[in-house]
């Protein structure tokens, strides 16, 4: 197995990940009677985190769940079983109206392409030059490590399992991999071969019969660690990269800001990289205090802000337009280069469509506000700002 990544890590480093993962594996009996440790996943992804100080890509819907140094690190945690599993990789329920009218071999291919697409957009937003998965499988009274690379899918080499296929799952392999396509819940799983003799590290997870007693006897300890200040979680909102009243990205608007008509009768076209991000109107009405944004006020008498990529890098951000109705960049063109050219990736003068976002699996962005002048920038899957304005109104209204 390929051990690129663990087998690179400091000694105290691939300790501390083993001992936080066999106490967390101890207290399983806490959620189940099993003798397989029990490991939840986002425990499993702050857990690898913190021991090889990498960056959480989780709150980004993207193919990673962390980063370090040039390489996304998918994180998967399953059951060992016979060591050749289907895991879920991906899934397509959003994005359904790009394949309904597909069957066989043509929906095998543009649903790979959808998994290709998606693994190459998280490495351009991310600034990564490779992508591989850290496996930890879970078995009786035992964890193993096991990592591989995260290939694209093989378009020329795809073929078909007929014989183990069904009205329900299409079964596949390229000359990497085998795969297995849900048509019922339009999702991706991968065959993820864990043989034993090629595990990077294995480990005793001794179970506590009783948790509760181990946490009652820890609790003074608990007490004054959860006495500590612990950071608030950032407010924060979600913005639509389409028109929430159309549901379609306008071609003369947001991400197509560009093709918009001069500024001046006569003058020359607007630059291919100007975009803006909408902001609806609700946000500023329920949520004033986020961008400082009153009814009445004139945007330009805002400061602009600073706002942390993906990738790390900064840019400036302003409000703009009457009602604060869009965020732009200064320079008015390093947002669009940014998500025209080096995340969509598409040449300049194209027209962005919503299909281009299903594809990719994204259509909204999250914005987390650090301070007054510092936020964060992540992205969301398809259908998280409907999901946020539903969630936001009903509670607050």
């Amino acid at each position: 197995m390929n051990g690129q990544f663990f087998n690179l890590q400091s000694t105290e480093s691939q300790q501390l990940y083993e001992d936080l993962l066999t106490i967390t594996g101890s207290l399983s009996r806490l959620f189940a009677e099993s003798e397989n440790p029990f490991l939840y996943y986002r425990a499993a992804e702050n857990i690898f985190c913190k021991a090889f100080d990498a960056e959480n890509l989780s709150r980004s819907d993207v193919s990673a769940d962390a980063s370090k140094n040039g390489l996304g690190i998918g994180l998967k945690t399953f059951l060992y079983n016979n060591g050749r599993t289907f895991q879920k990789v991906a899934e397509f329920n959003r994005e359904l109206q790009e394949f309904k009218d597909l069957e066989g071999l043509d929906l095998i291919i543009k649903i790979s392409e959808m998994r290709n697409e998606r693994i190459r957009m998280t490495k351009r937003a991310f600034g990564l030059n490779e992508m591989i998965y850290h496996l930890v499988t879970r078995s009786k009274n035992q964890m193993q490590l096991f990592e591989e690379p995260m290939t694209e899918i093989d378009l020329d080499s795809i073929r078909i399992d007929k014989s183990n296929s069904n009205k329900n799952t299409i079964k596949f392999r390229d000359r990497y991999n085998e795969y297995s396509f849900s048509l019922s819940k339009s999702t991706l799983l991968k065959r993820f071969i864990t043989i034993e003799e090629q595990s990077l590290r294995k480990f005793e997870v001794h179970i506590y019969e009783d948790p509760f007693d181990f946490l009652l006897r820890s609790k003074k300890e608990l007490v004054e660690e959860t006495n500590t200040i612990v950071p608030e979680e950032l407010d924060y909102v979600i913005l639509p990269l389409y028109s929430p009243s159309t549901g379609e990205v306008e071609e003369k608007s947001g991400l197509n800001a560009w093709n918009a008509a001069p500024r001046k009768k006569g003058g020359p076209p607007r630059h291919y990289n100007e975009v803006y991000i909408i902001v609806p109107t609700w946000i500023h009405e329920e949520k004033p205090d986020f961008f400082n944004f009153h009814k009445g006020m004139n945007p330009k008498d805002l400061p602009p802000f600073q706002v942390k990529l993906p990738n790390k890098k900064k840019i400036t951000i302003k409000l703009a337009q009457q009602g604060g109705k869009a965020l732009s960049s200064n320079p008015l063109t390093a947002l669009g280069e940014w998500i025209l050219r080096d995340v969509l990736n598409i040449p300049p003068r194209t027209l962005v469509t919503r299909s281009m976002l299903n594809i990719i699996g994204i259509d909204s962005v999250k914005l987390s506000k650090v301070s007054e002048t510092e936020f964060l920038l992540d992205f969301m899957e398809t259908g998280s700002y409907e999901e946020f304005e539903q969630r936001f109104l009903e509670t607050n209204n």
